[in-house]
This record gives C-alpha cells, structure tokens and sequence, in this order.
C-alpha cells in the first residue's frame, strides 16, 4: 500500500510541476511539507478514492500522511 500512496502523491506532485519525493512517513504534512494546496488536495482525494474506494476528506481535514494511511488502515 505504501508504495501505491507515494506513486499517486508523485503523480499529483507532477501534474503541478513540483518535485517527485522519494520518501513519505506519518509526518509528512501535506500542505507544509509537500506544499499541496486544494486543487492538488482535490486532486490527491480522487485519485486515492479511486484506487482504495475510501473519500479521505469525507470525516474532515486530513493534514498529513499518517492520518490517511490510518484511513486506508481501518478498510483492511
């Protein structure tokens, strides 16, 4: 799963014409980090909803990495 999540934040990385990141943890925050704003976190949402069948932002703001892997974590 972890290596999913970061080829589809490299690809929203990419379409913005940012930097690839070669490495994410729980941490990462997704604004200050990443530098995501809410075009790239609209983006991010649905490319992970459609991946994982889950809307990350469905219960509220998600701000880093380890708060959408909890996510992913309790489909399983």
């Amino acid at each position: 799963m972890e290596s999913k999540l970061l080829e589809i934040f490299n690809v929203v990385l990419r379409n913005r014409g940012r930097s690839e990141v070669s490495q994410l943890t729980e941490n990462t925050h997704l604004r200050s980090d990443l530098g995501l704003d809410s075009l790239d976190l609209a983006e991010l949402t649905v490319r992970i909803e459609s991946e994982y069948g889950i809307d990350i932002f469905e219960e509220g703001i998600v701000n880093t990495v380890g708060e959408i892997v909890n996510k992913l974590n309790a489909l399983k």
